[in-house]
């Protein structure tokens, strides 16, 4: 993989014609670490959030060993480029082929479920193992997250203190999860679900080896300014130790967003502008998915120097012949940009490069690596506030 300091000198080198994805290996890392070492438990990669490979070995060699997959290729994906991770295959809805091959084949124990019918078959397809890790997911609130994660996955208040108590029974070690929803603006989403816990574990009056309180940390985008990721950590920390669980039970979280959106970014070029509309070399069916098809707004610059203009307000059409292929934005740019002009598009490292796509023969292009800064960093201090501010932490 070619290296490069930064965007600008990407595009002087390259001149690219196809669209290039900037990979920040050291930005990940930082990530990483934080997580790894102030986060108060286990930390696990979601790794459906960017699968590169690379990627999950620079977690890796930053202390991330636990890594949470959904699918039976992300198990064989992160098996071959790490042999000694622990993978936790946290889908609630699994085929019997897909648990059996993860089992006897992976090594994986630990197994998500929000039915009866999902434990009957993941006892099932392990030959009735003695060995088995398993995690009841309980449905909470995403009133907190910008994406919710609320509908379709997770058993009910009302069925979870059944299907813990059936779960305890052939487990080995019993867990309870759930999602508060993706990018959590607020450490209260965790409250409010941990609380939900409690029920359940209280209606169930089973023991409980670990709570794992999943994804949804945040990350910083335009508009989009969550408290600092410290925060989160100690308001868990705090209503975690006052759950009714086993002495020696676990704390888990399942972080996807929140380490690696800093991992990438995006060169685009501009190939036509009309008014405050820029069609550019990448889009809906690309890196851009969720500009598109849920309005979330990135970070951009201009990476030609000689463009003076005041911010203007400008919406993208990506390169494919569909009029759906459109990120409304706003994205702010210098009001004299052209066609021709290259742009940066940051924090694409969570579901943006992982979600890039060939429809219309569109979605080639090279990655290189750059030293340089993203675009936003929730780990470099600069979003610590005083702990006599810090209402949230205190509460």
């Amino acid at each position: 993989m070619h290296h490069h300091h930064d965007a600008p000198a990407v595009v002087r080198a390259l001149s690219p014609d196809e669209p290039v994805i900037l990979n920040r290996p050291h930005a990940a890392a930082r990530a990483a670490r934080f997580f790894v070492e102030r986060f108060p438990g286990k930390t696990l990669y979601a790794v459906k959030a960017n699968p590169s490979p690379q990627l999950l070995k620079v977690l890796w060699d930053e202390g991330v060993t636990h890594f949470d997959v959904a699918s039976i290729a992300e198990v064989r994906l992160v098996r071959a480029a790490l042999p000694e991770a622990v993978l936790c295959f946290m889908h609630p809805v699994k085929t019997a082929r897909a648990i059996r091959e993860a089992y006897f084949e992976h090594g994986v124990r630990t197994f998500s479920l929000d039915t009866h019918e999902e434990l009957a078959k993941i006892v099932a397809a392990t030959d009735n193992a003695a060995d088995l890790r398993l995690c009841v997911r309980l449905r909470v609130s995403s009133e907190y997250a910008e994406l919710s994660l609320a509908s379709k996955f997770g058993c009910d208040l009302a069925e979870a203190g059944e299907l813990l108590q059936a779960s305890r029974q052939v487990a080995d070690w019993l867990g309870v999860c759930f999602h508060v929803g993706s990018q959590a603006m607020s450490p209260f989403a965790y409250v409010q679900a941990l609380d939900r816990v409690r029920a359940a574990i209280a209606q169930a009056s089973v023991v409980i080896d670990m709570v794992d309180v999943g994804g949804g940390f945040p990350s910083v985008y335009p508009g989009m300014e969550p408290p600092p990721l410290e925060d989160y950590f100690a308001i868990i920390h705090r209503h975690f130790d006052a759950l009714p669980i086993a002495y020696n039970a676990e704390l888990w979280c399942e972080p996807g967003r929140a380490l690696c959106a800093e991992y990438n970014s995006l060169i685009v070029k501009v190939e036509k502008r009309r008014g405050n509309e820029l069609y550019i070399n990448d889009g809906a069916y690309g890196a851009l998915y969720d500009a598109a098809h849920v309005g979330w707004r990135f970070p951009v610059r201009s990476l030609n120097g000689d463009r003076q203009g005041e911010a203007m307000e400008f919406a993208f059409y990506g390169p494919t012949c569909d009029d759906a292929d459109f990120m409304e934005g706003p994205f702010d740019l210098p009001a004299d940009i052209a066609a021709g002009d290259y742009v940066e598009i940051g924090m694409l490292g969570a579901y943006g490069a992982a979600m890039r796509t060939a429809f219309n023969g569109f979605g080639s292009g090279e990655a290189v690596e750059v030293s340089d800064e993203p675009m936003a960093c929730l780990y470099d201090g600069s979003r610590r506030r005083e702990a006599l501010d810090n209402v949230v932490s205190l509460r």
